[in-house]
């Protein structure tokens, strides 16, 4: 980095920069070192949820991440690949998880008006989402592989999207509840409530069906629990008949 020309940047506002935005309640800002290229090997997210609002499922290949709570409530939950243990870490503001490099997790808001700040150690996050693994990969081949009927399969999996981000889809469930409770305190986000550019590209959403581990009992689950817990049963809550 030339510090002495006259392109170096020492300062950017994130909030001019919405990579994805689900509506005006959950988005993600984005800094990296195209926004600012005196960083050197740091970037972040600055992120925004609702209640029941998830950062889907994922992990990044060329960074670690450290969350932190800066308003609201959120539980981080990553599989640790070394012991195969599904770990769930409840966040209130001040606190922090961290997510080693390369570590399957996500994130889930408890509280409406949370606001999160993932820091990586790249100076550009790469990451491989969930929605795209399931979309990319053909149903016939996880039918074949997992001996699951290869019609019910293509039926579960209609309804998700390509680059999901923030998850339930917009449709999906009871979104006024939510967005009366967040305008009731829309103070907690005040320094960040700027009118949003558009999205830097199209994200299309249909509505979905409703799965029990969106709504609150799930979240309820997991506040205020001890930091490891066992497997929580996703695949049960969505499905209590255990099909795909």
């Amino acid at each position: 980095m030339d510090y002495k020309s006259p392109n170096t940047q020492f300062t950017f506002d994130v909030n001019s920069n919405t990579t994805f935005k689900k509506d005006d309640w959950n988005y993600i800002n984005t800094l990296s070192i195209k926004e600012l290229n005196t960083l050197e090997n740091t970037s972040l997210l600055d992120i925004f949820l609702s209640r029941s609002n998830v950062v889907e499922p994922h992990y990044h290949q060329n960074a670690a991440e450290l969350v932190y709570c800066i308003s609201g409530e959120a539980v981080v939950s990553l599989i640790n690949p070394f012991t195969n243990e599904l770990l769930h870490f409840p966040l209130s503001p001040g606190q922090v998880a961290n997510v080693p490099q390369g570590w399957w997790h996500y994130e889930v808001a408890t509280v409406d008006c949370t606001h999160l700040l993932a820091i990586f150690d790249a100076p550009i996050p790469e990451v491989i989402l969930g929605s795209n693994l399931l979309t990319l990969t053909p149903a016939n081949v996880l039918a074949h592989t997992y001996c699951l009927n290869e019609a019910k399969v293509r039926e579960a999996l209609a309804p998700v999207k390509p680059d999901t981000f923030i998850g339930p889809p917009a449709g999906c469930g009871d979104s006024g509840k939510t967005e009366g409770v967040n305008a009731a305190h829309a103070n907690n986000m005040a320094p960040n409530m700027y009118s949003q550019p558009p999205m830097l590209q199209p994200f299309g959403y249909q509505p979905a069906p409703m799965h029990g581990y969106y709504s609150q009992p799930y979240v309820q689950q997991y506040r205020q629990q001890p930091y490891v817990q066992p497997y929580p049963g996703v695949q049960n809550a969505a499905d209590p008949a255990g099909n795909a």
